[in-house]
């Protein structure tokens, strides 16, 4: 049945409540923030409230007539060029006073610029200098840097008012939106359903003999009155007594209140999330800086460089991630070695430490240890050969002091000459 197509989903959405409140770090320290957009803060109730639902009550020529942004373009851009025109005619001043200086000319007459600068300062189009320097003694300089710190005054008003004066114009649901996403709010489809529902709500008329049942039946489920079968019945009741219409009128304002102060939750328990991640994001930091702050990171000295790369490694999101979030150097180093330039080795040891922190610093001192023993071992027998080699040379020394050794002078043989005669 068509009228009962909203049955339940007011119901369903009175009774929604946040009770756990998930942070991520990447969003808390990636998202750009809208602080500048707010709410209305009078508090005022609209005489009619804007439907986004009803083009007509939005005023959206501006973007269907292509003549008023160019108007509008080409207006700030004669704004910009009488003021660089402006600029230019005192840097003109400033160089013939220059110029007049140095070749012993009179002074060039700046009387015309304070009248003006006077003039200017009385009609309220130009705010003076918060010092006690008369403007008949301001040099072409001096009226130079105050036309320059008010054009650039004025033009920072304008740049900060323009998303105030934005918000103010847009519909009030596209306020409660703007607010939700300001508030860090990601679950636009479920807001916009709910504001749609609201909004459905909200134009169900009274006066409408078709609408006195929709509202009776929607008040009795936000109310949790009964069944759907409970609720109908009560509806046929009230029809068969002539008394549908009168409820209708009664139950219209408060049901309209029901779903204001649905939205309004909803904005409030987005606040409460904000605030909560605002919290958590400040106690990360802090922790962050405690634990580098002793100067030592598990038995290891750091030196204010090393600190210094790990704390803006944890808190700052200045690197762009893959998810199109900025993120910090920590996320940017395990995307990088596991998409961008595979180091699976890196990874898996990073992953090792994470999930299992004494196990693995355990092998390392293992490790550590086993190195050191082969050393030690090494060195040991290095010593002994060294010890070996020194003994049999002490030994051999020893010896030949012990027995001296004999000289042995060269004789030869005596031989019979066999041609000797005997005689």
């Amino acid at each position: 049945m068509e009228d009962n197509k909203l049955t339940g989903e007011t119901q369903m959405l009175d009774t929604t409540k946040v009770d756990q409140v998930e942070v991520n770090i990447d969003e808390i320290f990636g998202m750009p923030g809208a602080e500048s957009i707010m709410l209305p803060e009078d508090g005022k109730e609209p005489e009619k409230a804007n439907s986004m639902f009803s083009k007509e009550n939005i005023d959206t020529t501006f973007l269907d007539n292509p003549a008023t942004t160019s108007e509008s373009k080409k207006e700030a851009a004669e704004k910009k060029a009488e003021v660089d025109e402006t600029i230019a005619e005192l840097d003109g001043l400033i160089a013939q006073e220059e110029d007049a200086g140095n070749k012993g000319r009179p002074k060039v007459d700046k009387s015309g610029l304070a009248e003006l600068a006077v003039k200017m300062i009385e009609e309220g189009t130009l705010v003076p200098f918060d010092d006690d320097k008369p403007l008949e003694e301001y040099t072409t300089k001096d009226f130079r840097e105050l036309f320059e710190a008010n054009f650039e005054e004025r033009e920072n008003a304008i740049r900060e008012s323009t998303p105030r004066e934005f918000f103010n114009s847009l519909p009030e649901e596209l306020q409660y939106a703007a607010k939700y996403v300001a508030d860090g709010g990601q679950d636009l489809k479920g807001l916009f359903r709910t504001l749609a529902h609201v909004e459905e709500i909200r134009q169900l008329d009274p006066t409408d003999e078709n609408d006195h049942a929709e509202i009776a039946r929607q008040y009795l489920y936000a109310t949790g009155f009964g069944t759907a079968e409970e609720i109908e019945s009560e509806i046929q009741d009230w029809e068969d007594l002539d008394r549908l219409a009168q409820k209708a009128n009664q139950f219209k304002p408060k049901l309209d209140r029901m779903q204001e102060e649905i939205i309004a939750r909803q904005l409030a328990e987005q606040e409460q999330k904000k605030e909560q991640q605002a919290h958590q994001a400040k106690a990360y930091t802090d922790n962050v800086f405690n634990t580098l702050s002793v100067g030592e990171l598990g038995g290891v000295k750091l030196d204010k460089k090393i600190q210094s790369l790990l704390y803006s490694g944890l808190v700052q999101p200045n690197y762009p991630s893959i998810s199109g979030k900025p993120t910090n150097l920590f996320g940017h180093l395990i995307e990088k070695y596991q998409f961008v330039e595979p180091r699976h080795d890196l990874i898996a040891e990073a992953l090792w430490l994470l999930a299992d922190p004494e196990g693995y610093k355990g092998k390392v001192r293992e490790q550590g240890s086993k190195a050191a023993t082969e050393k030690v071992v090494r060195q040991l027998k290095t010593e002994e050969s060294r010890k070996l080699a020194s003994s049999s040379i002490e030994e051999d020394e020893k010896r030949r002091t012990a027995s001296p050794q004999r000289t042995t002078q060269r004789t030869i043989s005596r031989q019979t000459n066999m041609f000797k005669r005997s005689f």
